[in-house]
This record gives C-alpha cells, sequence and structure tokens, in this order.
C-alpha cells in the first residue's frame, strides 16, 4: 500500500523544488493553520481606509475569523477631492483616472505602512492584503440601460503596486469575477454573511449602512438557495451632501442631532421616492452614479419651492433612507421574524435607527458587537478578508443558484 503513495510524493516534492519563490510563498500561505489577513476597504462616503486586521483559519462555511484591531487612515481634504473629481462622475479626464490608478494602490501602501508602524506589527508578519480598492463607476445594464452591452464595475487602487510597496502578498479587484459570471458586481457582502452569521434557526437581515445602503437576506438553518442580497437605495451619501451643503465645516450628521431637529417635507419626501429604481423587483443594485445631487435637484423640480429650512433638508434626507430601507424589507418573504443587525456609518444615527425601529416594529435588532465582536464600521473590511482567504483556501462560495465563486487576482511583491 505504500509503494502506490511514492509517486505522488515524488511529483509533489518535484512541483515544490521547482516552484519559483512566489508560488512557493502563496503555497505556504495556502498551508498554514491560520492566516493573518488585512482587510482594506474606501467605501463611497471618501471617509478614508478601513483596515481590519483579522486571524482567519479553515476555508469556506468552516471559516473562523477574528477581528484583532480596527483603524480607519482619513483622507486629507486634498486626497478627498481629489477621488470626488472621478468617483461616479459620468465625464472624466482618462490621463486623471489612469494616473489615479497607480496613485491610491502607492497611498494606501503608504497608509497600511504608518498603521502596521503604529501596531507595532511587521509587514511580514501580514499573510495577505485583501483589497476592495474605490469604486469610481458602478454600471449594472439597469443603471447603462445599454442592453447588448454587459453589466460593469471598476475599481481604482491597484494590487501590484500595494504588493510591491509593502512586500505583501496582495489580493483585490474581487467584483470582476461576480460581473464575469453574469451577476453586477454587487452587493458582495452575502459571501461573508452567510459564513459569519447563518447557522441560526430565525432569519437574519445583515444591513449595511453606508454612502449607499444594501441587505443579506439569510434564512433559517443556513438554507443556501435563500439567500439573497440586494441594494436598497440610498444610505448616507444625500444626507452628508446636505450637512456639507448646509453645516460646513461638519461632514456627516453625528447621531443624527440635526435630523432630530428638523421636520420631513412630506411633498419633498414622497417627490424623491418616485423614482422607478424603487419600484424594481429585489435583488437590485445602484450606486451614487443615480444618487446624488443631480437626484435631488430633479426632485425639488416637482415640488412647490415653499421654504426648506436646513434641518429640513437633512430630516427628509434622513427619513428617505430609513423609509427605502424599510420598504424593501418588507418585500422580504418572512421579513417579520427576521432579526435585524445593523453595520456602516449609519449604524451610529441614532434617529435613523429609530426610524427604522419605529417603521419596523415587529423586527428585533441586534447589536453587531454582541453577536460576532465585530465593530459596525469594520464589518465590510472584514468581508475583504474573507474573500481573500477563499481566494487562496477555499473552493469558492456557493450562494442561490451562482455557481461557485472565487473572487480576487493575487499580485507578487
Amino acid at each position: 500500500m505504500v509503494n502506490q503513495f511514492i509517486p505522488d510524493i515524488l511529483q509533489f516534492y518535484l512541483l515544490i523544488k521547482h516552484m519559483n519563490k512566489n508560488l512557493e510563498r502563496l503555497h505556504q500561505v495556502a498551508q498554514k493553520p491560520e492566516r493573518i489577513i488585512l482587510g482594506l476597504m474606501s467605501g463611497t462616503s471618501l471617509d478614508g481606509l478601513d483596515m481590519a486586521l483579522c486571524k482567519v483559519q479553515g476555508a469556506g462555511v468552516a471559516t473562523e475569523i477574528e477581528l484583532l484591531k480596527f483603524y480607519t487612515y482619513p483622507y486629507s481634504s486634498p486626497q478627498r477631492h481629489r477621488l470626488q473629481e472621478i468617483v461616479s462622475q459620468t465625464e472624466v479626464s482618462l490621463q486623471n483616472l489612469t494616473i489615479l490608478h497607480s496613485w491610491l494602490g502607492e497611498l494606501h501602501a503608504r497608509f497600511i505602512l504608518e498603521t502596521l508602524e503604529q501596531w507595532e506589527i511587521k509587514p511580514q508578519e501580514i499573510d495577505l492584503l485583501a483589497s476592495h480598492g474605490q469604486t469610481v463607476y458602478h454600471a449594472p445594464k439597469s443603471l447603462h440601460n445599454l442592453l447588448t452591452l454587459p453589466n460593469a464595475t471598476l475599481q481604482l487602487g491597484d494590487g501590484d503596486h500595494l504588493a510591491v510597496k509593502t512586500g505583501i502578498l496582495t489580493v483585490s479587484d474581487f467584483r470582476q469575477k461576480h460581473v464575469a459570471i453574469g451577476q453586477e458586481g454587487a452587493p458582495l457582502a452575502p459571501y461573508a454573511d452567510f459564513v459569519l452569521f447563518g447557522h441560526h434557526e430565525k432569519p437574519r437581515i445583515l444591513l449595511n449602512i453606508g454612502g449607499l445602503a444594501n441587505y443579506t437576506y439569510l434564512s433559517p438553518n443556513q438554507e443556501v438557495s435563500q439567500v439573497f442580497a440586494t441594494d436598497t437605495g440610498p444610505g448616507n451619501v444625500l444626507i452628508d451632501w446636505a450637512i456639507k451643503e448646509y453645516f460646513a465645516p461638519q461632514t456627516y450628521d453625528r447621531g443624527g442631532a440635526i435630523a432630530r431637529r428638523g421636520k420631513v417635507h412630506k411633498e419633498f419626501l414622497e417627490a424623491l421616492k418616485s423614482h422607478v429604481f424603487f419600484e424594481e423587483k429585489l435583488p437590485k443594485t445602484t450606486g451614487k452614479e443615480l444618487f446624488n445631487v443631480d437626484y435631488i435637484a430633479q426632485a425639488i423640480g416637482k415640488i412647490s419651492r415653499a421654504l426648506i429650512r436646513p434641518e429640513d433638508w437633512v430630516a427628509t434626507l434622513t427619513r428617505f433612507t430609513a423609509e427605502t430601507i424599510a420598504e424593501a424589507i418588507q418585500a422580504t418573504p418572512d421579513f417579520a421574524q427576521a432579526e435585524i443587525i445593523v453595520s456602516g456609518g449609519g449604524y451610529h444615527n441614532t434617529c435613523l435607527l429609530d426610524w427604522l425601529a419605529e417603521l419596523l416594529p415587529d423586527n428585533q435588532f441586534l447589536d453587531i458587537t454582541k453577536v460576532r465582536k465585530i465593530s459596525p464600521d469594520a464589518k465590510e473590511a472584514v468581508l475583504m478578508a474573507l474573500l481573500a482567504n477563499e481566494c487562496v483556501v477555499g473552493e469558492g462560495f456557493v450562494l442561490g443558484d451562482a455557481p461557485a465563486l472565487t473572487m480576487g487576482k493575487i499580485s507578487f511583491a
């Protein structure tokens, strides 16, 4: 019996012996019982680079992940302005777009190295970087309406620059595989949500309120075929616009305090909700390409020009986010029995959360930090770490009717 295994052992030995150093390093990382992965996320709010240092064991549904450290490295005003010039803009300089792909990779590398130094962690102690990059344009068919052309999405922040500047094996550009199999490139959250928050007797809704809002529905008892994710519409993006417009230098409504002082303008609210996006069936996806200042201008054009006070703008836009989230959740099977777990920057807006609780009175809201000991701000960066781990170690996620999916491109240092 032993002799029949000798050719296989010899073949494996020869493979390792002749493997180049990069593939050997990748093989070593994949064979480790646990991996230290730094998940990176730069979202639509352009606040900064979220960095979640995670310890990861296993793969697929057997994945175990622990958040060790988390930090958001803020963008400076010039850096944010540079990104705003290209993010979700229909017309940009091709030169600027091309340069920023390299620039952002190098900028994020600097953020990473400075943060690791503050944490007193050496780059060689990190097994993988997991970089989402910065989405500059999201173009599913439902938005571009060019029926002969495919879904598309584009993220900047080159993985090779990250790998070379930090010396760390990097996995990046996760969304392209999702598009390649015919999906829309978003949301990606269900792959992590299923692993991290499934295995439960009650249905769960994992609601993320970032610049945009989306949620994952998890059916009871880990029923894979019924898992789905959808965008619901705006999260903080329009609220943040109103804050910057009327309450600068403040950039967001801290704790929802300004919204609480305001009064919801009902006619304006109905105009905001009148877009065909909210009539489309779930699941669906959207972006800042739709929900932006032009969207607000179109809604204002539909109503009488009664005076709207600055705090009323904030209250109305906050209520718009709350109602569109609640109405999307109410279109979900068994929604009334679902436990809702909120993450993202909207988690800190208590006015928004109070309105959600009012609109969804039958649902129990759970604190994410008590369920998984993950900061609500860190969840999307943790998701990136999980996706990178699956790329290197796993066999791909299977959700719904889609084929097994492994996402990410590997860049060697």
